[in-house]
């Protein structure tokens, strides 16, 4: 089993998003508080650690120079600055990062800290310090930590709104796949875990957005098994955590966002408690792994799309915690998805992958357009060619007419 081991959607409508969201429905702008995550003790200023450290967490603190503006889906933005400086220092691992299919061996938060949904974009407070959390899952994404942090940009590049880093402090403690199995003592008889971010996970190719046991630890093992070295036998292991792993309470609710390079994601955010059956001791070892991977939770986030913000996990249960979601952010999601569905009924063939991708990639580009956003911008965000945008553009208008 174990080898290597010694131990309320809006109603349709064709209304662009720019009259919805013009500064007649929003006078008064409420600035939504996004409080500390983790306690001042897991925050140190101490950027050393062990040359076999596998894994990691910093915290970025940031402040804007003047009250710029973030258009709504900026983590797209904070997802190709982080990768861009990846490749100036290392094109190989930057290549790695980008075009795996599998797991990556990161995850990027989206800012924390208070933002200010105005009309179409956010709104950053002078002088307000925002916190940018980064982990690493493989020694060679710590490597490049290591060297990255002692030359740090004096910014960090956002379209028309750059950020001053601050400071750059370890936020969860570098260790090792193998210590953090070895450490789990096993003591608690349950598994609290606060899910920060809109979380989702892929389920016969739709987002499914419920904290069910075998999904979400069949999360953390897939990245377990991808960088941890420790081969678990993943079948084996899901058939125990269904007949062992019981949610003992929680308290969640859903958001719709956009979420990655296209499309939008419906997902929970909140808390859940879980716990074991009595007949769970029977395979001791997967008992252990069950709380290993709790404590592995925060490194490598929950779901799906962990790298543009999504997933952000949390040990413990602090309703406090819990982070709101910019009404910005659900007001493009929700267009992106009632757009999604109104180009896909038009559409003569309306199964298959291939249907909802140009959908989605329609809608998104659409939407945001509706924004204000340039197709440029858009084009670059996507990766897309220009004209390849342009067009996609123009026939989303057309479709929108019918």
């Amino acid at each position: 089993m174990i080898s290597n081991l010694t131990l309320s959607p809006l109603p349709l409508t064709k209304t662009p998003l720019r009259e919805v969201l013009s500064p007649r429905y929003v006078p008064n702008p409420t600035p939504v508080e996004v409080p500390r995550t983790l306690p001042k003790e897991a925050i140190t200023s101490h950027l050393t650690w062990p040359a076999d450290t596998e894994l990691l967490g910093l915290v970025f603190e940031v402040t804007p120079r003047a009250a710029d503006y973030l258009y709504a889906q900026y983590t797209i933005g904070l997802h190709a600055w982080f990768l861009d400086q990846v490749r100036q220092a290392d094109p190989e691992l930057s290549a790695y990062l980008h075009d795996v299919q599998t797991e990556k061996p990161f995850t990027l938060s989206g800012l924390e800290g208070k933002l200010v949904s105005c009309g179409k974009d956010f709104q950053l407070q002078p002088g307000e310090t925002y916190r940018w959390y980064v982990t690493a899952l493989s020694k060679p994404v710590v490597q490049f930590l290591q060297q990255w942090v002692k030359q740090l940009p004096e910014t960090i590049a956002l379209r028309k709104a750059p950020l001053e880093i601050r400071s750059c402090k370890i936020s969860i403690a570098p260790t090792t796949y193998r210590q953090l199995f070895a450490s789990q003592e096993m003591n608690s008889s349950t598994l609290q875990l606060s899910f920060m971010t809109p979380t989702s996970f892929r389920r016969k190719k739709h987002h499914f957005p419920l904290p069910v046991p075998a999904n979400v630890f069949h999360s953390y093992l897939r990245r377990w098994n991808d960088f941890s070295g420790m081969n678990i036998d993943r079948d084996l292991f899901l058939k125990w955590v269904e007949e062992s792993v019981l949610i003992h309470r929680h308290e969640l609710q859903s958001a719709k966002v956009a979420a990655g390079k296209k499309g939008m994601v419906t997902g929970f955010t909140g808390l859940v408690e879980f716990g074991l059956s009595r007949q769970s001791g029977e395979v001791p070892e997967f008992e252990r792994l069950f709380y290993t991977l709790g404590q592995f939770a925060p490194y490598c986030g929950t779901g799906h799309k962990t790298t543009f913000g999504l997933g952000q996990t949390r040990l413990g249960w602090s309703i406090e915690e819990a982070i709101p979601i910019p009404s910005i952010q659900g007001m493009l999601a929700e267009r992106i998805g009632e757009l999604t569905e109104l180009f896909i009924g038009q559409r003569k063939r309306k199964g298959g992958d291939r249907a909802r991708e140009i959908a989605e990639t329609w809608a998104t580009i659409l939407a945001r357009r509706e924004l204000g956003e340039s197709l440029q911008a858009i084009a670059s965000d996507l990766q897309m060619p220009y004209q390849t945008v342009k067009t996609y553009a123009k026939l989303a208008r057309r479709a929108l007419k019918v």
